[in-house]
């Protein structure tokens, strides 16, 4: 299926691009998250009509996101968890954790965007995740698993 990006998107294109993605992914995600368009003679000069909004918009974001990038980067979230004697956790510290850990702090931050390269965290001590708060903009910061005095 043909289709025409509203925002960048990873690994396929930016602003504006024509690309052929498989049926499925783009009926399922690109078009229901408001990415994507399907790439009609009408909807591309509806979209050229509206290119100046859009780059606008997309510029704001990146903005904002590069503004709260600079207030996070090298931040420290604690988290405390059930652990035993030798440091593993009893269960383990997620994206969700962290995300909430980051709510908490005054940061607002959706799961989605906390990217754990290892998995789920298992272990007491610091741990580098990284947050992605746009697809241009990454932060990383430390997560310090500490055990929980339960």
């Amino acid at each position: 299926m043909q289709v025409i990006l509203l925002e960048k998107v990873a690994n396929l294109g930016n602003l504006g691009d024509v690309v052929k993605v498989k049926d499925g992914y783009a009926r399922n995600f690109l078009i229901p998250t408001g990415s994507a368009r399907r790439a009609t003679e009408g909807a591309i000069k509806e979209f050229e009509a509206k290119r100046a909004e859009l780059e606008r918009v997309a510029g704001e974001k990146l903005g904002a996101a590069q503004a709260q990038a600079e207030k996070l980067n090298g931040k420290t979230v604690q988290v405390a968890q059930k652990a035993g004697v030798d440091g593993r956790l009893f269960g383990s510290v997620t994206n969700f954790d962290i995300a909430e850990g980051l709510k908490a702090q005054g940061f607002e931050v959706n799961k989605s965007q906390v990217r754990l390269p290892n998995g789920p965290l298992k272990t007491v001590g610091e741990h580098p995740v990284s947050v992605a708060l746009h697809t241009d903009v990454v932060v990383d910061i430390t997560v310090a698993v500490v055990a929980a005095n339960d």
